[in-house]
């Protein structure tokens, strides 16, 4: 099937999505491409995190520098997220596609050879830029595509996508860095990758309605201020004793930048020229999606990041071990994610997010508990009915967010939606990880054993955490979709 391209004037309207006839097994190959391109990247986000000891001996850098790996693939992200709402309306989803996996791929393969740690550092950011386009991209596709009454079930299955590969990147990790190197890990990325491109290009062909509109510079550049500098402040916060100055000046520098955007990105509205259009925060439904996919993902990659470090370093556990203990829980999402899918699409989001949000609290409450001698067992349940509720939350999120926004607001939606997103981890990330090593340095200043001191500090870690997921609790029932719009 040939791509028809329809050039809108500036002046018109931006365009509706077009929902082309398609058939059921091309729909099937198109999310499933864009499905495996966004788990495969997502899983690579926290793949590191248990290799990262590893990489740094290699490299010979300290864990300040070794934490970039991750700290850069975030502000790329955070910067280049915004910009998808554009970048959506602008070219066709089969050209975006082919640019992402390529990127990913060229990143993966630098990583591969990378002769030093500015190289591999140079591999993260190139890879982000592909991951940051494919998440809206099969939000968007999804909601284009896939009728109204049947997403809930096609949100369950992207839900793992964005949830399941996080949980389980460090039992990958784990798993390879046992046996291998660190360096096999995107050894094995990069055959997965060619063949998801493929698959790509040969399902991803309807026709496009692209209009060409000029992007605004300047709000290009506020956007990367705005979220750069306050994903950087935020995962600066663990070294703010050293660095106040620069953290307090990262803060000052991104929330001015940020005023500016909006402010630029509401006037610049009225005249369809806008980057990123910010009228889907007018719907209370989506505003309270945001908040809550912000307090999932923060728990999330705050959870998955801090237990491998107190389990290593503080309970001496080997890391293919942590890695198989956090796999059922990974497994656990995966089973329900689909199944609560169709719940959303009959029953609506109550249903699904409450008891999501439910058992995604009592996890954290659950995690408050544990000490240095506490089985790892117990580690895996606390972390199966934490990951089973951040299943059902992610399946309802991802339906109930866009399910209320304007058609033609989709690809801004999901664009604003996956930034919080990826603003949720960074934050949570640095909360649960600074907590914990603040305190710990504390207990072992006053003569703590190494392993009482980094659970003392998780304790206190965890218990923020169950504090914001309660918060959450709260939330979940304000946030509706009416049957009418489900039944459409």
């Amino acid at each position: 099937m040939t791509q028809t391209r329809t050039e809108i004037t500036q002046e018109q309207p931006p365009r509706q999505p077009v929902a082309p006839h398609i058939s059921s097994r091309q729909l099937t190959g198109i999310i499933g491409a864009l499905a495996l391109a966004a788990f495969l990247m997502i899983l690579n986000e926290t793949v590191l995190t248990v290799a990262l000891p590893s990489i740094m001996a290699d490299m010979q850098v300290s864990a300040a520098a070794g934490q970039w790996l991750t700290t850069g693939f975030l502000l790329t992200m955070s910067v280049v997220i915004p910009t998808t709402g554009f970048l959506l309306q602008r070219f066709s989803t089969r050209s975006l596609f082919i640019f992402a996996l390529v990127s990913f791929l060229v990143g993966t393969v630098i990583a591969i050879f990378a002769p030093n740690f500015i190289f591999l550092l140079l591999a993260r950011i190139i890879q982000a830029a592909g991951t940051a386009i494919v998440l809206p991209l099969l939000m968007t596709t999804t909601l284009s595509l896939v009728p109204i009454h049947k997403r809930g079930a096609v949100m369950g299955l992207n839900s793992i996508v964005i949830s399941v590969g996080p949980a389980i990147g460090p039992t990958v990790s784990g798993a390879i860095v046992s046996s291998f190197s660190w360096q096999m890990i995107f050894v094995l990325m990069t055959p997965l990758a060619l063949v998801i491109l493929v698959l790509g290009i040969l399902f991803i062909k309807m026709p496009a309605s692209t209009r060409r509109i000029p992007v605004d510079v300047f709000s290009v550049i506020l956007s990367a201020v705005a979220f750069g500098f306050l994903v950087y402040g935020i995962s600066s916060l663990e070294s703010v004793a050293e660095n106040t100055a620069l953290t307090v000046a990262s803060f000052a520098i991104g929330l001015v930048g940020l005023a500016l955007f909006v402010t630029r990105q509401i006037k610049l509205t009225r005249t369809g020229r806008e980057l990123l259009n910010l009228t889907p925060f007018s719907n209370r439904t989506f505003t309270l999606s945001v908040l809550l996919i912000m307090i999932a993902m923060g728990t999330l990659l705050g959870t998955v990041v801090m237990v491998p470090i107190i389990l290593e370093s503080g309970a001496g556990i080997g890391t293919l071990a942590i890695g198989m203990m956090l796999l059922p829980g990974g497994l656990a999402q995966a089973l329900v994610a689909p199944v609560f899918g169709r719940v959303y699409d009959r029953f609506g989001p109550r249903p699904v997010l409450i008891p999501g949000a439910a058992m995604l609290a009592l996890g954290q409450w659950l995690y408050v508990t544990v000490d240095a001698q506490t089985e790892l067992w117990v580690f895996m349940i606390n972390h199966i009915i934490f990951s089973i509720g951040l299943a059902l939350l992610m399946t309802g999120l991802l339906s109930s967010a866009l399910a209320t926004v304007k058609p033609q607001l989709y690809g801004h939606g999901s664009a604003i939606f996956n930034t919080g997103q990826q603003l949720g981890g960074a934050i949570g990330t640095t909360i649960y990880v600074t907590v914990m090593s603040m305190l710990a340095e504390g207990r072992l200043a006053q003569g703590s054993a190494l392993g009482d001191a980094l659970f003392a500090g998780a304790h206190t870690s965890f218990m923020i955490g169950a504090i914001l997921a309660t918060l959450g609790l709260l939330l979940a029932p304000f946030i509706t979709v009416p049957r009418e719009v489900r039944s459409r």
